[in-house]
């Protein structure tokens, strides 16, 4: 594919011909593989929870005097404190934050004395000091509200599928955000970022795009998939490919839409921006990818299961066994194809050919002409 038909192709001019279906084992093992590597990450390091969902408390300040974290952890770590555990970050160079178990387990006199303690170390003012406590009760309920929503999503995601298009299309929608959900928790894991209620609302909104893709794409797949014209000329898998073709470049071109402000967010935006805009990012990539190379293979490996498309699957390999060509369906319009130097070609019943002469094509025979009658003179 040269640079014009690359422009045309991506600003909608072309069709692709990309054969996704064809190569579904692949798409497959991609998808495997990473999240094989998401289930490694979040069952070795798990993932990095803030106060709302664990409970406990944060402290953050300015670092003016320099401090290190890990003087900060000898501190906690003192008598009456004994705050092992605690986590202490550097952010930005000139800002700590440390998370520890809640204060509110101290008495009034030793909260006060460690806070001074930590202002004299960095060298600000105790009432510089930002403190918030989250008990671990709220934190469980919290966890327990963002688990219990994402089940209710999925659920309900699949009734409208199955109620909307068929179950087969609803279990391919299914795997893909499960595919989706998945991957961004393990990128949460690997790079151990903090997971915060912005996370989880980022993580709702990728369910619903992702959605959003697969059925459009689904929608193109059942109208084409209706049309016997395509499937006495194709297997369902084949009609699934034209399918995807025709929606491919809309599908990118709308991800890209969505990505370019995103990525703006997680550059300039502030911390709490950040965090949803990271997990917005991995997920619109990952559900862009899984609307197409998840959940339609998986629809056409499910649907040629059928014994109706079974059956068009064994007489296109017997006719492929045989060398023979695609049959040409009767009384089908002349559709015409991109060549290989952008000039269309001829490709169906009832095309002309190059001369413009009435040839009959593929063995349809052309009407000849009546001979005229010669008028009789008196």
């Amino acid at each position: 594919m040269n640079l014009r038909h690359a422009v045309a192709t991506f600003r909608g001019h072309r069709e692709p011909h990309f054969r996704i279906v064809e190569h579904r084992k692949w798409w497959f093992l991609l998808s495997g593989g990473v999240m094989l590597l998401s289930i490694a990450g979040l069952g070795f390091r798990g993932l990095n929870l803030s106060i709302d969902f664990e409970g406990g408390s944060q402290l953050t300040y300015a670092n003016n005097s320099g401090v290190s974290a890990e003087q900060v952890q000898t501190i906690l770590a003192q008598a009456p404190w004994s705050l092992t555990g605690s986590e202490v970050q550097i952010v930005g160079g000139n800002q700590l934050s440390v998370r520890t178990a809640s204060l509110t387990e101290l008495s009034d006199v030793e909260r006060t004395d460690l806070i001074d303690a930590l202002a004299r170390q960095a060298g600000v003012n105790p009432s510089d000091i930002s403190r918030t406590d989250v008990g671990p009760t709220w934190g469980a309920e919290i966890s327990r509200k963002a688990l219990e929503g994402l089940i209710v999503v999925l659920v309900a995601i699949s009734i409208y599928i199955a109620l909307r298009f068929e179950w087969k299309m609803a279990v391919g929608a299914q795997v893909a955000m499960v595919h989706d959900v998945l991957i961004t928790g393990g990128v949460y894991a690997l790079t151990g970022r903090e997971v915060t209620p912005a996370t989880v609302i980022a993580i709702l909104t990728i369910l619903g795009y992702s959605l959003y893709d697969t059925v459009v794409i689904y929608d193109k797949i059942k109208e084409n998939t209706e049309s016997p014209v395509l499937l006495a000329k194709d297997t369902y898998g084949g009609v699934v490919n034209i399918s995807l073709n025709q929606v491919f470049m809309r599908s990118v071109n709308t991800s890209l839409v969505v990505i370019f402000p995103i990525a703006s967010l997680l550059l300039f935006g502030g911390s709490t921006l950040k965090d949803f805009a990271f997990a917005m990012l991995i997920g619109i990539i990952s559900g862009a990818y899984s609307s197409i190379f998840v959940a339609a293979p998986i629809l056409s490996v499910l649907k040629e299961r059928e014994p109706k498309y079974a059956q068009l699957r064994s007489r296109a390999t017997a006719r492929e066994a045989a060398g023979r060509p695609l049959r040409a369906v009767p009384g089908e319009r002349a559709v015409a194809s991109s060549g290989g130097d952008g000039q269309p070609v001829a490709s169906a019943v009832g095309a002309r050919p190059a001369g413009g002469t009435a040839r009959s094509v593929q063995g349809v025979p052309r009407p000849r002409p009546r001979p005229k009658k010669k008028r009789k003179r008196r």
